[in-house]
């Protein structure tokens, strides 16, 4: 399949502690890759470079490249690099603002400011996100008096109103109970026909049932990738064995 990000020998530090060592990786298109390891081996770090949200941290030093659609990430306006690859976090963040202006917020800021489109934008991402039948009747009511699964769904449609290709997860069910996890795994599986999204998650178990593809980090780099089937069925390094047989980890 067609890679939409490509990271080359791509190191990070924080300070004088190296959080990646030399990932090359191709995230293939329209696809699920999910990012597996133990706390601390640098999935996270891994996907917030995407998007350049290491860029707020003090003290990180970048080296290699990281490619988004043929384009050099860090050489790319970093909203308009944000408003293709979108991010959904671990626990859910909406702003303390009606649940309309939640998914109108990124829109207006770049530059939707006509009601009629807005008003289709929001309802648009609200149906993307499978939430639209819950809220429709109070859209004006704000957004922190929702469950949090609905919450994290709302976040979902925020992230999706801005018209992203790729939508980055970290842990995005984590916070969430069964019932709302499942939820968001089937919503996962049902937009991968159009945007590309990668997801860490510390459960294997969702790697298994919702990803195409699987990345195996472990003390920052990257041990192996491949089809998740093939990954968990037949990994071929022995670390990946003894990480997805709960030798360690």
């Amino acid at each position: 399949m067609k890679p939409i990000i490509t990271a080359k020998d791509l190191c990070l530090w924080y300070g004088s502690a190296q959080a990646l060592d030399h990932i090359t990786l191709d995230i293939p298109e329209n696809s699920i890759t999910a990012l597996i390891g133990p706390s601390g081996c640098g999935k996270s770090t891994f996907l917030k470079t995407l998007n350049r949200m290491n860029d707020l941290v003090e003290g990180v030093k970048i080296t290699g490249t990281v490619t988004y659609a043929g384009k050099d990430v860090f050489a790319t306006d970093v909203n308009q690099l944000r408003k293709e690859v979108g991010m959904v976090f671990q626990k859910p963040n909406p702003f303390p603002m009606s649940i309309y202006d939640n998914v109108a917020y990124g829109p207006r800021t770049h530059g939707i400011t006509a009601k009629k489109d807005l008003d289709q934008i929001v309802e648009q991402a609200l149906r993307d996100a499978a939430i639209w039948d819950e809220v429709k009747d109070r859209l004006k009511k704000n957004a922190l008096g929702l469950s949090g699964g609905q919450q994290q769904r709302l976040c979902i449609a925020r992230a999706l109103a801005v018209a992203p290709k790729v939508l980055l997860m970290d842990e995005p069910t984590s916070a969430l109970d069964p019932i709302s996890t499942s939820r968001i795994e089937e919503l996962v599986t049902q937009l991968k026909d159009r945007y590309t999204i990668i997801m860490v998650t510390h459960n294997m178990q969702q790697a298994v049932r919702v990803s195409d593809y699987t990345a195996f980090f472990l003390l920052g780099e990257l041990v192996e990738f491949g089809a998740t089937e093939s990954l968990f069925s037949q990994p071929v390094d022995r670390r990946t064995e003894d990480y997805i047989t709960g030798r360690f980890g």
